[in-house]
Order: structure tokens, then C-alpha cells, then sequence
């Protein structure tokens, strides 16, 4: 019989200490975590939740580690983040845009060839299904302000100011990613290179991503849930929902405001009776 495990993080600040005094202070990230949780748990799986302080990349990556030990073939993975994005440099040309997408842990940030790693662990024949409400913004941004007009930022944020617009959404702040590679740049330069080189001639992961925007766009925070997370539940509607994975990310797509439009990613080669299962199958 296939298993399924879950993982589901929830960061609603990081360490200051390691981002040089900024604390990236959210909402709703934990409620996203536990409800997300509470959905996996009611649909056959295994979870387990790691929230703020505890969301360290030891501590998720051991997650992740545990998950790829206990998995089988035909087994599934879901893994679920809600906190900010951000970016570095790609060094290694491994990107089209020059940049690397990161996602912004407790102690430091998490390169996306990090995850896809992790993933690559897992026995194959593993369903992989990751969802990611954080901001993943895109080549050339320099501000918040350059990623939206006045008229979207008053439409989804309620103001126009930058600055409240980055309290408002998930997006760690540009000068703050620049400052931290900076400070770390052999770190993450050597991190590049290193998993590049283990990279080669080793098999992509079959896996799927709904990411809560793209690029180019930010994600928003909320009171209770992260817009994406919000969306998404509403859709599932405890389990009424019928179709596949693509259904699944058309129906949220359609929920959202033009300026933040999920993103449905596949890597690998994802079985086609895979993509059409009703999400969350065990």
C-alpha cells in the first residue's frame, strides 16, 4: 500500500542575529503550516510541522532526510513552505535570469538547487508535491515598486508605500538579500558549485510545484492565511474538489488578482496518471 508523508513549514520571523538585525516579521505562515497539516492529515498522511524557531536548515533538511528513508516506490511527498522568498546570484549559469531562488529559513537562506537535492534523495518512483507560499521575484527588480504599479500596489497591499508593501507580503527585502550574499558570497558560491558538480548524471526528481506567484510577482500575507494558502484551501473545499493537479492549479490561478498568478512547474517527467490524480492522493 503507498505511503504518504508530509511536511509542512511555517515561518513567521527569522533570526535577526543571522540576517544582520532584520527579523521578517509575517502573519500567517504558522496558521498556513497547521492547516495544511490538518488537510494532509485528514487525507491519509503522515505530517509533520515545523514552525519558526525550529524552522532551521538542519532541522528541515533532517525532515527531508527521514522522509527519503521511510518513502517507497508509489509513495508520495508533500511539502509545503509558507514564509518569504528571496534570491541570490547564480554563479554556476544554471539560470536563465542569472539568479538563484531561495527560500528564507530561520538561520539562513535555502537555495532552490538545495531543495531539488533533498528531492532527488527520495527512492524513485516517489510522487513529489511541493507548494510554496512565499515571493519569488524576478531578473532585473531592483524595488518593490519596480514589480508593481501604483494601481496594483493600492489594489492588493491598500497602499503605495514600499515599505509597507514589504511588511504586507512575503518578499525578503531586496537590500537585505544583496546584503546577506554579500556577507556570505563564498558560502553560497561554493554551495553553487558543490551541488552542481553533484548534479551530473544523477536524475531530476519527479516532482510537481504550485508555486503562489511567479517570478516577477510578489506573494501577499494575511491575518489568518497567506493569500495562496487562503485560495487554496477554498478550493480544496475539505475535500469536495474534483479533478487533477492541473484543475487543482487552474481553479486557484482563477481565485487570484492578475498581479500574483501561481505557478504550476513540473521536474523530472511526473506520470500523466500522476498529474491527474485528485490531489492529495495517497
Amino acid at each position: 500500500m503507498p505511503n504518504g508523508l508530509s511536511i509542512h513549514i511555517g515561518l513567521n520571523s527569522v533570526d535577526p542575529a543571522k540576517y544582520d538585525g532584520w527579523d521578517g516579521q509575517l502573519n500567517a505562515c504558522e496558521n498556513d503550516a497547521r492547516d495544511m497539516a490538518a488537510l494532509a492529515r485528514a487525507n491519509g498522511f503522515d505530517e509533520k510541522v515545523i514552525l519558526t524557531p525550529d524552522g532551521t536548515v538542519e532541522n528541515i533538511t533532517a525532515a527531508l532526510r527521514d522522509a527519503a528513508g521511510r518513502l517507497t516506490a508509489g509513495g508520495i511527498l508533500l511539502f509545503t513552505y509558507s514564509g518569504h522568498g528571496g534570491q541570490v546570484d547564480d554563479t554556476t549559469g544554471d539560470e536563465p535570469d542569472k539568479l538563484d531562488e531561495t527560500l528564507v529559513f530561520y538561520d539562513r537562506m535555502f537555495l532552490d538547487d538545495e531543495l531539488y537535492a533533498e528531492f532527488r534523495r527520495m527512492p524513485e518512483g516517489v510522487r513529489i508535491v511541493a507548494l510554496l507560499d512565499c515571493c519569488h521575484s524576478g531578473s532585473g527588480i531592483e524595488s518593490v515598486q519596480d514589480m508593481l504599479t501604483p494601481e496594483a500596489l493600492e489594489s492588493q497591499f491598500k497602499t503605495k508605500d514600499p515599505a509597507k508593501v514589504e511588511a504586507a507580503s512575503r518578499l525578503m527585502p531586496m537590500f537585505k538579500q544583496q546584503e546577506v550574499f554579500a556577507r556570505d558570497r563564498e558560502f553560497y558560491t561554493g554551495l553553487q558549485r558543490e551541488l552542481k558538480n553533484a548534479r551530473d548524471g544523477v536524475r531530476e526528481p519527479d516532482a510537481l510545484l504550485i508555486a503562489a506567484c511567479q517570478d516577477n510577482q510578489v506573494a501577499s500575507d494575511g491575518d489568518v492565511n497567506g493569500l495562496f494558502t487562503a485560495h487554496l484551501l477554498k478550493v480544496w473545499d475539505d475535500g469536495q474538489f474534483r479533478g487533477g493537479y492541473r484543475t487543482f492549479h487552474r481553479a486557484i490561478q482563477r481565485r487570484m488578482p492578475a498581479i500574483q498568478s501561481p505557478n504550476l512547474y513540473l521536474t523530472g517527467a511526473p506520470a500523466t496518471s500522476f498529474l491527474d490524480q485528485k490531489p492529495f492522493t495517497v
